[in-house]
């Protein structure tokens, strides 16, 4: 096991520690200044047992969901461009000046016609002071679920910039969605260094982290969601990837961007 997955799962465990109540309100406080969490839409500090349920704490209040194709998760667009081809392979930009394959990402969870065509693509972080929880970005059928095992560098904009390809290093599930029974979407969740797991509502079967030694599809039959519907959380910040092939979405976004779970990031384009 990698020293970074060692780590997070070291780390994994000590965060679902219940300590004794006045220590765990102590450091839930501490965590919550330290990164300036806007508790506004949350319960109390004091009411989470343990700082993994502080990570993955649900909203408490009911998001506005806008129209169209809305963001899946809180948190900041580091990159979002087309894909550019070199020979046979597709390449985005996970921060300005890095490389790295869509196929690598993706690795078995796509057939080779899914590529023919240009793809567009958005990498969204989340940080440790974001809310966790990921969702449906719009009404969608999900075809399968591809777990690649991988190390757990940071992701943050600094060890982007140090390291190459990071998101292809990294441990992820991609999810292959199929949209109004016209286009092709992957939501691709990376893991991240003190990422104890990445959880999915629809298959429990999916455990990142956990010692897995070998990658696995898992194909599904009528398996969909409406937009906003939660799919999973990640337990800290991490990174989804979002590909779509081209000439479906209009996306309206700004590198460097915070953006929040329920707000419109494209709109759909008229055929």
């Amino acid at each position: 096991m990698a020293f970074s997955n060692l780590t997070s799962n070291i780390f994994g465990h000590i965060a679902k520690i219940n300590f004794p109540k006045p220590l765990q309100n102590f450091i839930n406080q501490k965590y919550i200044e330290f990164f300036n969490i806007n508790m506004s839409e949350f319960k109390n500090a004091n009411e989470y047992e343990n700082l993994n349920a502080l990570f993955t704490r649900k909203l408490q209040k009911e998001r506005m969901i806008e129209d169209d194709f809305i963001s899946p998760c809180d948190g900041k667009i580091l990159q979002y461009s087309k894909s550019h081809k070199i020979k046979t392979k597709h390449f985005a930009f996970s921060i300005k000046g890095k490389e790295y394959s869509l196929e690598e990402l993706l690795k078995n969870n796509y057939d080779k016609n899914d590529l023919e065509q240009k793809l567009e693509y958005v990498n969204i972080y989340l940080s440790p002071k974001d809310y966790h929880r990921y969702h449906a970005p719009c009404d969608m059928q999900i075809l399968s679920a591809a777990y690649t095992k991988g190390v757990l560098f940071s992701v943050n904009e600094k060890h982007l910039n140090k390291i190459k390809s990071v998101y292809t290093q990294n441990e992820r599930v991609s999810l292959k969605c199929l949209i109004d029974n016209k286009f092709l979407v992957w939501l691709v969740f990376v893991g991240a260094q003190n990422v104890g797991k990445m959880r999915f509502n629809f298959d429990e079967s999916i455990q990142t982290n956990a010692k897995i030694k070998h990658d696995f599809i898992h194909n599904y039959k009528k398996l969909y969601f409406k937009k906003g519907e939660e799919l999973g959380n990640f337990e800290l910040g991490s990174t989804i990837v979002i590909i779509a092939q081209k000439g479906f979405l209009d996306f309206k976004l700004q590198e460097m961007q915070q953006i929040k779970f329920g707000e419109q990031i494209a709109k759909f384009v008229k055929n």
